[in-house]
């Protein structure tokens, strides 16, 4: 055996080893949600309620956490249809009182909080000339200050208890900027910094802290979403998108993975393969990602008037195409995940 080969069968037996090591350090972070005490924000309808339905089957003690007390009422009644219970407050975690408020009510009811997953999320649609500041701040206010606020009241709580699990939910938009939806980006970029960063510091404790960055997902939520410019243009290409079949995945799928990620303990996961493809090309071909972005920008509705600065949301944008036997899947998730207006 020459050299080179010697040099290859080395390194091969050192991956396998690697390998073999980081999945026994994997099993050994593995806990069990039977009687955690879970908080879920965001947890009324879309993923946060397909996760509080998996976590729910494991017996795990549930609170649910949103703004609107009738969808959260509609959660728990479709929890307790299921034979799940589930403790739920209003709460805007935007609001650092009322996130703290949130922990120590949890606190109080529960002893304590094992596994904080901050799902909490908006999204605004349309071309940059009809986004305002406002728009910025209120994406910041839920996808970093929100998921900030809450993770410094409970993390005094888990280190009390000897250790915890936090799970954010980011996007594949924290990774890559996508046209017509900077206010949405710009703040899942920076919640994927902030949960990268308080992952070391945190790890002392026991606290784990996972970063999910979704791809594009099948839970209803366009229907939920905020549309500017030529809304109904915009709210058509984004249910189609979020329809199809071979570049989305089905949220309950997705739900579970983000659960076994949190029950391991895992760094990071990002769902979806497309997903995985396009952060692989922005850090291998930025240049042509970039290049990417600006064909499919030309692609998307253009701006109009000043009609367009204002806001409209799903159920305020449907056309002929949306919904239409092309966003069937997307009607189908909003009819089973609590997306419908009531």
């Amino acid at each position: 055996m020459n050299n080179k080969q010697q040099t290859a069968v080395a390194a091969s037996a050192l991956a396998v080893g690697a390998a073999l090591i980081a999945r026994r350090l994997r099993s050994g972070r593995a806990i069990r949600f039977h009687n955690r005490s879970v908080v879920i924000t965001g947890g009324s309808r879309g993923l946060g309620l397909l996760i509080a339905r998996e976590l729910g089957r494991e017996g795990a003690r549930l609170t649910l956490a949103a703004r609107d007390r009738a969808e959260l009422e509609r959660a728990r009644q479709d929890l307790a249809s299921r034979s799940i219970e589930a403790s739920i407050i209003t709460c805007d975690v935007g609001d650092r009182g009322q996130a703290e408020r949130l922990v120590d009510e949890v606190v109080t009811q529960r002893g304590t909080i094992d596994v904080l997953i901050n799902n909490a999320g908006i999204i605004q649609v349309g071309p940059l000339e009809h986004m305002k500041l406002r728009d910025f701040q209120d994406a910041m206010a839920t996808h970093f200050w929100g998921p900030l606020h809450t993770i410094l009241a409970a993390v005094p709580a888990m280190r009390r208890n000897g250790g915890g699990r936090i799970v954010n939910i980011s996007s594949i938009g924290g990774k890559i900027g996508v046209p017509h939806l900077a206010p949405y980006c710009a703040s899942k970029f920076a919640l994927t910094g902030l949960s990268d960063s308080v992952r070391g510091e945190l790890a002392k404790d026991n606290i784990l802290v996972t970063t999910v960055c979704p791809g594009m997902m099948r839970t209803g939520s366009p229907f939920n979403g905020w549309f500017k410019g030529r809304h109904r243009d915009e709210f058509t290409w984004f249910a189609i998108s979020d329809s199809l079949p071979l570049a989305t995945i089905d949220g309950t799928r997705a739900a579970r993975q983000i659960i076994d990620a949190c029950r391991y303990g895992d760094a990071e996961l990002v769902i979806t393969w497309p997903a995985k493809l396009a952060v692989i090309a922005n850090a291998v071909l930025p240049e042509a990602v970039a290049l990417g972005m600006s064909i499919a920008n030309q692609l998307l509705p253009r701006p109009t008037n000043e009609s367009g600065d204002q806001a409209r949301s799903g159920w305020q944008s449907l056309s002929d195409w949306a919904p239409s036997k092309l966003t069937t899947l997307t009607d189908r998730a909003a009819a089973q995940n609590n997306e419908l207006p009531h």
